[in-house]
């Protein structure tokens, strides 16, 4: 069992019962989920930092929270998320689990606001389909999209704009990629110290909390603006 004072986070009353038979308080529960997801630590790392603050919890115990409970973090966070705009640049970085690398597709639009990814074993038209489709229920039909000289990208947005009338601008100009691919470094900075992910489930739930704070650093949050302490827009939006 953890405990430690923690007076800046308190959390919502209607969160509350998913917290139900465990031993920490949920305050500190979504404070590990908020340092994993904000931080390049380890849960290693996390379990010798709550050491040394007194606190004594098991390194596999914040990682059964974080996947369980980011969750609660990517709800918020969708339900109060701001508006992007129009102008869209997709790209694929690459995340290494059980050994082999697998795909994460991202995309902003032109002022850098995150708009949506996806996790997917292969980088093929199916792939891409389904995160073109997954952005356009997340954020409706851009004007434009700025892709890179992938085939299955293309052939994905060609396919969406022949079943619907709204006919979706395909760009491929390399530097207007510079902003998504400047993106990647900071999901790509957390992810080296973890060497890796066990399993997909693993990795789609850690990687959705990075980007949700990701979002939040940005003030990307209705009622919020961009933060030097990021901590305070989460505090906020789990209260």
């Amino acid at each position: 069992r953890c405990t430690m004072r923690l007076r800046m986070l308190k959390m919502s009353s209607k969160l509350l019962p998913n917290f139900k038979g465990y031993c920490s308080s949920p305050e500190i529960i979504m404070l590990f989920v908020y340092m994993k997801a904000r931080f390049a630590l380890s849960y290693r790392d996390l379990e010798e930092m709550m050491h040394i603050r007194g606190a004594v919890i098991d390194h596999s115990t914040v990682a059964r929270w974080v996947g369980k409970f980011v969750t609660l973090v990517e709800c918020r966070v969708r339900q109060r998320r701001k508006p992007v705009n129009g102008s869209w640049r997709m790209d694929e970085t690459y995340i290494k689990v059980n050994g082999r690398w697998v795909y994460l597709y991202r995309a902003v639009d032109s002022l850098g606001n995150i708009i949506e990814f996806l996790l997917r074993e292969k980088r093929d038209l199916a792939a891409a389909k389904a995160f073109f489709q997954k952005a356009f229920r997340s954020s409706c039909r851009p004007d434009k999209v700025n892709i890179d000289k992938s085939g299955s990208n293309i052939a994905a947005l060609k396919a969406l704009n022949k079943s619907q009338p709204k006919t979706i601008e395909i760009r491929q100009n390399k530097y207007l990629n510079n902003i998504i691919e400047q993106e990647h470094r900071f999901i790509k900075k957390k992810t080296k110290p973890l060497l890796g992910f066990k399993n997909l489930i693993s990795a789609e739930n850690t990687l959705a909390g990075m980007e949700c704070i990701r979002m939040i650093q940005k003030g990307q949050i209705f009622g919020q603006t961009k933060n030097f302490c990021s901590f305070n827009n989460f505090a906020s939006l789990m209260a």
